[in-house]
């Protein structure tokens, strides 16, 4: 039976986003089938609700945006108003009862105490939980209250919600910012003590404190609410503007004014304060600001326009509002900010915030009990950085001059997913992680150049390979090579990681690895894998990244290291070996090879059912595996595929990529002592955050650290 849980907010801008983006996230760890409602909709600039836009997208929930509401706030306005209670609750079981039809859990958020003012009263809402026989989350804030204010805010939250006859599934405190004494927290989280009616055990308090990443509207948000131009810097939208500062003022004062991450706010046709704000941005003796809005829809002089269209890179958003200052600062005044899916950054960060303060897996874990243990890719997606996340593992980037490398890496540390090292000009490394709004704090830069152990890595690499000729010398030239310096950190136990391609090519990044690392016992290559996330399923491609046209004897090696690698991220390894004919029909020395190496793979894996040869279509599907290898226990099953040649394999996996929109994770290489992988060139900032996850599980599994969260997906 489908479940149903409410997220009701008991007050405005108590930030219930951030708790339905937590929950759905830790719904979507366990199962596939989850969907997201809300009973009524609000509306946006882009037309569309903002919280449903940001849930669908970021987690590729199987329903149409349409689907996710069941009426407007002007259609629930309209129906209140008119007595017409029975048709808006009949239009919202109605878009339930869909959901619910092909879902395990649907996900509802509040549709009262919304930013527009409009919707649902909280009585209401509540109705209307009781009425889908769900579920509430009750979300409270704490913000501009002591501890003792918030217990009692949530213990009258908590006692409504009992009061109707609704279960109550956890209570969440959000923006928590009491006084920070020892027992501040734990007063909030003792508030449901001795309230009737409460299950036992009693259900959790998340007490989530403030986090001002979360809070900050973007320079692109502050753009739309002011409905101003953007004159230049507009690839830099995403920066977060904190203080507002009115620059009225001469320069010489106005600079004293000037805050880490503020919006400066002065009339269009100041030039002095337009050069003085992209003076202190690009020194490094003044905190940078976020951005400038122009005001008064003053022209910038001509003078002015003209040195700017000189600078190739404004390094800041400036944009210009019709209204005059102060009209402009009240409007900023009501600027709500709103998580959106275009800005990763800030997402992953509020993902990580929510999961470092509330544990809602065993809310998950009850909710989905029972679920099938099939693993469709996203549920495979979210067990990765689960799994990653309770590691603690350290990974280097050596390729901190790339942006999308700098990005990734604060989406690792924002989400928890490990330690990061970044390698690169220190400086340049700092400059643009300003630029581009992000925080590195939390990473440790490193120029190998001028890095303090570089002797000692030389003489260390001087002793591993000076048998093959190689001087002191070269090795120390070697080492200031980011790539030589990473693969030294993780040889050396100062990173349990290391994942670099995104500006290089595979042979230069495990030219290294294979010089000093090497490879484990019983292996004698490196290959690699993809993991396929379709929608119903992960598979396990072989090699489709590093050996060109493997022998009988390596094939068989490949097919035992991916079957090893597929049982340790969950999945049950069922291995097909690929050819362009199946069993004993063909003949000639391509498919020869793959029946020698099916033979000496089963010797390998003799736990393990390995077929072939055999031709894709037997080994996905059961009708025809039926037809063509009757009684195979991998036929129509596989889980693992080996494909004869690099050629097939690379050809295959973009295909399938591309055909059905499986995310490819990988390649992830197979074979090292200790984990090294490879990106493509042409990688998005989420194949790299993936990428590091699965580094950090593979360090994990070579220190023989178990991970609980693998049997959850096995």
């Amino acid at each position: 039976m489908t479940k149903t849980l409410y997220v009701l907010s008991a007050e405005p801008q108590c930030g219930k986003t951030l708790i339905c983006l937590g929950l759905v996230s830790a719904l979507t760890s366990r199962t596939a089938r989850v969907a997201f409602l809300r009973p009524v909709a609000e509306t946006s600039p882009e037309g569309s609700d903002p919280d449903i836009r940001l849930i669908l997208d970021q987690f590729g929930l199987d329903q149409t945006p349409d689907s996710a509401f069941a009426v407007s706030a002007e259609q629930a306005a309209g129906l209140i108003a008119s007595g017409s209670r029975e048709a808006l609750f009949e239009a919202v079981a109605a878009a339930h009862a869909g959901l619910a039809a092909g879902h395990e859990v649907v996900v509802c958020e509040s549709g009262s105490a919304s930013p527009g003012g409009q919707g649902l009263t909280f009585e209401l809402d509540l109705e209307l939980a009781r009425a889908l026989g769900a579920m509430v989350v009750a979300v409270v804030s704490g913000r501009g209250r002591t501890a003792a204010q918030t217990a009692d805010a949530a213990r009258m939250a908590a006692w409504a919600v009992l009061g109707q006859g609704v279960a109550l599934a956890a209570v969440a405190v959000n923006r928590f910012e009491a006084e920070p004494s020892p027992g501040a927290a734990g007063l909030v989280a003792g508030c449901l003590a001795g309230l009737p009616g409460l299950p036992d055990p009693p259900p959790p308090v998340w007490t989530i404190p403030e986090d001002e990443r979360l809070s900050r509207p973007s320079m692109a948000e502050v753009a739309r609410h002011l409905e101003a131009d953007v004159l230049w810097g507009g690839e830099r939208l995403d920066v977060q503007a904190g203080e507002t500062v009115v620059a009225a003022m001469s320069v010489g004062n106005f600079l004293n004014y000037v805050r880490p991450g503020c919006l400066v706010v002065t009339p269009g046709d100041r030039a002095d304060i337009i050069l003085a704000v992209l003076a202190a941005r690009a020194s490094g003796a003044f905190p940078h600001p976020a951005g400038l809005a122009l005001t008064g829809g003053l022209e910038v002089a001509p003078s002015i326009v003209r040195l700017l269209s000189g600078w190739a890179d404004i390094p800041i958003p400036v944009i210009r509002t019709s209204a005059p200052t102060s009209p402009t600062l009240h409007r900023l005044e009501s600027l709500v900010s709103r998580l959106d899916p275009g800005q990763q950054g800030r997402v992953q960060a509020a993902l990580g915030h929510f999961e470092a303060h509330a544990d809602a897996r065993e809310l998950a874990r009850r909710l989905t009990a029972g679920t099938d243990e099939t693993v469709p890719g996203l549920v495979f997606e979210q067990s990765v950085i689960a799994r990653a996340k309770a590691l603690g593992k350290t990974i280097v980037f050596p390729e901190g001059g790339e942006d999308r490398v700098l990005m990734a890496a604060d989406q690792v540390m924002s989400r928890g997913i490990a330690r990061v090292i970044i390698l690169g000009d220190v400086e340049d490394m700092e400059r643009r992680a300003a630029a581009l709004g992000l925080d590195l704090s939390g990473a440790q830069l490193m120029n190998p150049a001028g890095h303090p152990d570089l002797e000692a890595f030389a003489a260390t690499l001087y002793d591993l390979r000076k048998d093959k000729g190689l001087t002191l010398e070269t090795a120390r030239e070697l080492l200031t090579d980011k790539t030589y310096f990473g693969t030294m950190l993780v040889f050396k136990g100062l990173a349990d990681g290391m994942v670099s391609g995104a500006t290089t090519t595979t042979a230069d990044t495990i030219r290294p690895a294979l010089q000093f690392i090497r490879t484990r016992p019983g292996f004698s290559l490196v290959s690699s894998v993809f993991f396929m996330c379709l929608a119903d399923r992960v598979l396990v491609y072989g090699d489709c990244a590093i050996n060109p046209d493997p022998t009988a004897e390596e094939l068989a090696e490949i097919a035992a290291a991916s079957a090893g690698t597929a049982a340790r991220f969950g999945i049950t390894p069922r291995v097909a070996m690929l050819s362009y004919s199946t069993g004993v029909s063909g003949k000639g020395p391509d498919v020869e090879k793959v029946r020698q190496a099916v033979a000496l793979a089963r010797a390998r894996l003799p736990d393990i059912p390995v077929e072939g040869p055999i031709q894709y279509d037997a080994a996905v599907d059961p009708v025809t595996a039926a037809e063509k290898m009757p009684g195979s226990p991998v036929a129509g099953r596989a889980t693992v595929f080996i494909f004869p040649d690099l050629d097939t394999g690379n050809v295959t996996y973009k295909a399938v990529q591309r055909a059905t929109g499986a995310a490819a994770l990988g390649p992830v290489l197979q074979g090292l002592k200790k984990p090294v992988n490879d990106l493509s060139r042409g990688c998005t900032v989420r194949d790299i955050v993936y990428t590091a996850a699965v580094t950090a599980i593979q360090a994990g599994e070579a220190d023989g650290v178990p991970t609980p969260a693998a049997r959850e997906v096995s």
